[in-house]
């Protein structure tokens, strides 16, 4: 199929697609990353849906899917049965297709896929349009489908159209993400760091933005934007740092929260994702394993309820698709998602996943697709039947096994012509959505109900999931499982809910598809461990409280750095120490052996909001000027961000990139982790920040190969205009 769509017979591609649906099969238990390995090299900017069918879909960014390919792919498409093995089965768009506003050389960039009133919506970044001669005057596009393996047709008008900046060129209109909440209205989020991330309403269609856009996420800090709403919370995960340094990339999702779509969002310690000391609560991040640049990410929720995050890395290993300095090989990867103290983080904060994990549950106990006409296995009452492979009927339909314990139920569900439709739970307790909307779970005289949209039509397919821990009940009706639920109930159950599952429709004939019953998600409460501050190492420190000690050893010494009253100031240098230009001055010592953590608290006042490039000060892990990891607060264009920079050399030339850690302040305190891996005896480097020196963000991990020895040091560089001063107040060392 791949050479036939390439070939352009797009329509006979997704025809056979649509027709070829696999047999269904045992699942795996266990999974290992990349799950794109089986058909892909690289499958960047990663979104995955469940479409009507059961079967799960893939969308991945524009590149070739293979070493030696060389020829992009239009959107390419993969299919699965279990969220772990692969097929891809064609491209969204053929060779000469495009909207009427897109440039002839235009590529498809970063799809959403979304189920928006009746029909199945991606969202395109389009790289090239019309508008200018730019190559990079880029624009949301939208393309409209029957079901999720298509077929697509473009919009022709786009959804956000290029948008000149201030500075020239165009704002970078890319990363769409689409969100529709409770009351129904339809958001679209978008942008990168040349102009921020920015949210705007869209028409009801959600075809083109209406309104006037907010800023939610500022510009030169986030891209790579995907909203969700959990627990009356609104979360935006972006993406931050650079997506495409090849074995130095550092990219990483980080979040935010707010009770509103608009905003403002604010990370764990309150500080706004658009305030110029921005904010960020890490998610995802390199942990030292082979995966570095952990980004873009898209979401999904499991059979059991549990949430899992797709998303791209690259392995340091293996960085480029070809060639050095190419195409970044992005391949795709899930891990799962958790929720703890009202935040969510990767495998409880451990980071991405090498090897064997246990998948995704994506079949059940009570599994039930209907392609087949036979409902043996059911008892039924009323009058239900199999047609176009989903039941319609009215009455009560039950399941002849049984769902006792902790419990997630849920269909695929259109109320039709019924007056409610639903689910019950051994009989004792009955979630209905009825043709006006009203989503409510009633267990005997107890009964709670919520309205869904206005504009809530019956005829449309929705999802219906229904979760009973204990005696606690929840229950969402959403479009597609995304994590944008049109009405939420909760139920205080005074009895369990177990028995037999049953699907009931009342006063007229509902349609149920893809029913299920599994064993509920056991939740993660406790993190995963971070790095220990043990007994301090006097031996190693340095209080600056008589003069600068013999132990210290300059790379380039700076005769203005000086140290008095406790600490040493050094003016910031205009000099650096990437790429070739090695000119700044690096204060060092060495370190102990073993795993420590060494910290300095700085203080460099930067200001706010205005332009400083790259003005920074921090702490250093150095074996020379081509292989070091640099911590420290930096003006990046408007922001200020603490960076965690890494350089090394690769293919005869330095590459530098940069993970991003936790918000700065004027005064920040900052940490490298060392540990030894014991069994590659690389140096692995952890960076952490503090705000206050109490509550501490961890960020990732760069390492250094086997058989060096990186000493700690101090620096204080990037630009001496307008004049600055960092001060050091210590540097300690901790076993």
């Amino acid at each position: 199929m791949g050479h036939l769509q390439r070939g352009g017979a797009v329509a006979a591609v997704l025809g056979l697609l649509l027709a070829a649906t696999p047999a269904a099969a045992d699942p795996p238990d266990r999974y290992r990353n990349p799950i794109s390995a089986d058909f892909a090299d690289t499958f960047a900017d990663p979104v995955v849906v469940r479409g009507p069918d059961g079967l799960w879909y893939a969308y991945g960014t524009s590149d070739p899917l293979k070493e030696g390919e060389k020829t992009a792919h239009r959107v390419p498409v993969a299919r699965s049965a279990d969220l772990v093995d692969w097929t891809y089965v064609g491209d969204a768009f053929g060779p000469d297709q495009r909207p009427a506003f897109a440039a002839p050389g235009a590529a498809f960039w970063a799809p959403d896929v979304r189920y928006v009133d009746g029909r199945w919506v991606m969202y395109v970044t389009v790289t090239d349009t019309t508008v200018s001669d730019d190559t990079f005057d880029t624009a949301v596009g939208a393309a409209t489908a029957p079901s999720p393996a298509g077929p697509w047709t473009f919009s022709d008008t786009p959804v956000v159209a290029p948008r000149p900046g201030p500075g020239g060129g165009y704002l970078w209109t890319i990363d769409p993400s689409q969100f529709t909440d409770v009351d129904g209205t339809k958001y679209l989020y978008y942008g990168s760091y040349y102009g921020g991330v920015s949210v705007t309403e869209l028409s009801p269609d959600g075809l083109r933005a209406v309104g006037e856009p907010t800023l939610v996420a500022i510009d030169n800090k986030f891209e790579g934007s995907y909203v969700l709403r959990h627990d009356g919370w609104y979360y935006l995960f972006a993406s931050t740092a650079n997506c495409c340094a090849g074995p130095a990339t550092g990219y990483s999702v980080h979040v935010g929260r707010s009770r509103s779509p608009h905003g403002p969002f604010v990370d764990r310690e309150g500080v706004s994702l658009t305030a110029s000391r921005a904010g960020g609560t890490p998610v995802l991040t390199q942990n030292g394993n082979r995966w570095i640049g952990t980004g873009h990410n898209g979401f999904l929720t499991d059979l059991s309820g549990q949430d899992w995050i797709v998303y791209h890395a690259i392995d340091r290993a293996d960085p480029y698709l070809d060639e050095p300095f190419g195409i970044n090989e992005r391949p795709m990867l899930i891990d799962r998602l958790d929720w703890v103290n009202g935040w969510p983080t990767v495998n409880a904060g451990a980071g991405p996943s090498d090897g064997p994990r246990p998948a995704p549950v994506t079949t059940a106990r009570l599994d039930e697709r209907f392609t087949s006409a036979s409902l043996a296995g059911w008892r039924t009452a009323g009058d239900w039947r199999v047609t176009g492979g989903a039941l319609t009927g009215t009455g009560t339909l039950t399941s002849r096994s049984a769902t006792g314990g902790d419990v997630r139920a849920e269909a695929d569900l259109r109320v039709g012509d019924a007056d409610a439709a639903g689910l019950s739970l051994g009989g004792r307790v009955t979630v209905t959505v009825d043709a006006a909307g009203r989503l409510t779970a009633s267990q005997g005289d107890r009964t709670a109900t919520s309205a869904a949209p206005a504009n809530f039509d019956p005829a449309d397919r929705h999802n219906l999931a229904v979760e009973v821990r204990g005696r606690q009940l929840v229950a969402e009706l959403s479009p597609a499982r995304l994590g944008d639920q049109l009405a939420t109930v909760a139920l205080r159950l005074d009895r369990p809910a177990a028995g037999p599952l049953s699907l009931v429709a009342t006063g007229g004939r509902a349609e149920f598809d893809n029913v299920s019953a599994a064993r509920l998600y056991r939740p993660a409460h406790r993190l995963a461990p971070t790095p220990r501050v043990g007994a301090p190492l006097p031996a190693y420190s340095d209080e600056f409280s008589d003069g600068l000690a013999p132990a210290w050893q300059w790379v380039r010494r700076n005769p203005d750095a000086t140290v008095a009253d406790g600490q040493l100031r050094w003016p910031v240098e205009a000099a650096d120490l990437t790429g070739t230009s090695n000119s700044a001055g690096v204060l060092l010592r060495d370190a102990p052996t073993g795993d420590y953590v060494a910290e300095t608290k700085v203080t460099l006042d930067l200001g706010e909001e205005t332009v400083r490039n790259f003005q920074q000060a921090g702490m250093v892990a150095y074996v020379d000027d081509d292989r070091f990891a640099r911590l420290s607060q930096v003006a990046i264009w408007n922001t200020r961000q603490v960076e965690y920079g890494y350089e090394l050399p690769f293919a005869g030339q330095p590459v530098y990139g940069g993970n991003i850690v936790g918000p700065p302040a004027k005064t920040t305190w900052l940490r490298l982790a060392h540990h030894v891996d014991p069994a590659t005896g690389e140096h692995e480097f952890r960076a952490g920040s503090s705000r206050d020196g109490v509550t501490w963000t961890w960020g990732g991990v760069w390492t250094f190969p086997a058989g060096t020895t990186p000493r700690i040091g101090l620096v204080a560089h990037g630009g001496d205009q307008p004049p600055v001063t960092a001060e050091f107040d210590y540097l300690r060392f901790y076993r």
